[in-house]
């Protein structure tokens, strides 16, 4: 397949810049197989999730991974840390090609060199960063990250600190949403996958097939394996939150992973591909020619989500992170 089968136009307008006043108030487009295609509020998930159901998430947690620091001169250097080489060493990406030292505040400061921060600082460095840094709000978003910011752009489940972005279709779920579904006998179920550069990256080639995801790493307990496949057993269904927890999960149940104590997957799922664990998904609205995009395509199949997204953008969804979600049964 081509990525530009993947292509679309968004009007500007419907690319959203905050978040829901609350969380679970988004709209949700229900996308069934048949192509049936329902608008309704996320606070109406519980709705569609049956007792032995199982709900999968991932409860990583982002970090705000985004610093500023003022050069000698005085002027201004943004940067983002994307891997962690060690405890004070990190690859970094930035707009400007520059080396040489830049304070971030006072006792806290990094050295820059091509592509990676050494950083010295007093006390703790996450400490730091989460007194200093900013949320890493996608490109799409134009304003400045905001303070509120570090509460929104995190899921009320986060738990394992790790990603440079959210899993963002857990964004909509409220404490008492949660609730409801629990009360509905749904199994409600947690791993991890931090969230990398690898999920954003730009597909260069032209066939799909060629593109190569980088690692993300993850981890799953065996315990969640035994559980899903009772569910599937009992002919319930796997209801996964996000791509990111679909990757994860998929890449562990088809053996595309590699290391033993820290798990990392470079699976790339799109049409063609046969979903082992995984039944129905909740999503946002991604980007076109993402890979986000084509693993949602894998499961419903590329007609059916570009008439939704069509719909969704006749009726004015809101798209992307702080946007709309969908569901797919």
């Amino acid at each position: 397949m081509k990525v530009a089968d993947f292509d679309f136009s968004l009007p500007e307008e419907l690319i959203a810049e905050k978040p829901a006043e609350k969380r679970d108030s988004s709209r949700l487009l229900i996308l069934h197989r048949d192509g049936k295609i329902e608008d309704r509020r996320f606070r109406d998930l519980p709705e569609y999730l049956n007792e032995g159901d199982m709900l999968l998430l991932n409860n990583t947690k982002v970090f705000p991974a985004r610093l500023t620091g003022i050069k000698p001169t005085g002027g201004r250097m943004e940067f983002l840390l994307v891997e962690k080489i060690s405890p004070d060493t990190w690859k970094i990406l930035s707009k400007k090609k520059w080396q040489g030292r830049l304070s971030i505040s006072e006792g806290f400061s990094a050295e820059i060199e091509t592509g990676t921060a050494h950083f010295i600082y007093s006390g703790d460095f996450m400490e730091n960063l989460w007194k200093y840094g900013d949320m890493p709000l996608p490109p799409y978003i134009k304003r400045r990250p905001e303070h509120t910011d570090k509460e929104w752009y995190q899921t009320i489940y986060a738990e394992k600190q790790g990603s440079i972005a959210a899993p963002t279709a857990g964004l909509h779920f409220t404490a008492e949403l949660m609730d409801k579904i629990r009360d509905k006998g749904v199994h409600i179920r947690c791993l991890t996958l931090h969230v990398g550069i690898g999920t954003f990256k730009p597909i260069r080639a032209e066939d799909i097939e060629e593109h190569l995801m980088d690692p993300e790493y993850f981890e799953i307990d065996d315990d969640l394996i035994k559980e899903i496949k009772k569910v599937k057993a009992s002919d319930k269904r796997v209801v996964s939150v996000g791509t990111t927890t679909t990757r994860a999960i998929e890449g562990y149940v088809s053996g595309q992973w590699s290391g033993v104590k820290e798990k990392a997957t470079d699976i790339f799922i799109f049409p063609g591909y046969k979903f082992k664990a995984v039944d129905s998904l909740i999503t946002n609205f991604h980007l076109p020619r993402s890979t986000p995009l084509m693993l949602t395509s894998a499961l419903c199949g590329l007609k059916k989500l570009k008439e939704a997204y069509n719909i969704a953008i006749h009726h004015k969804y809101r798209f992307f992170s702080y946007g709309d979600a969908m569901l797919i049964l």
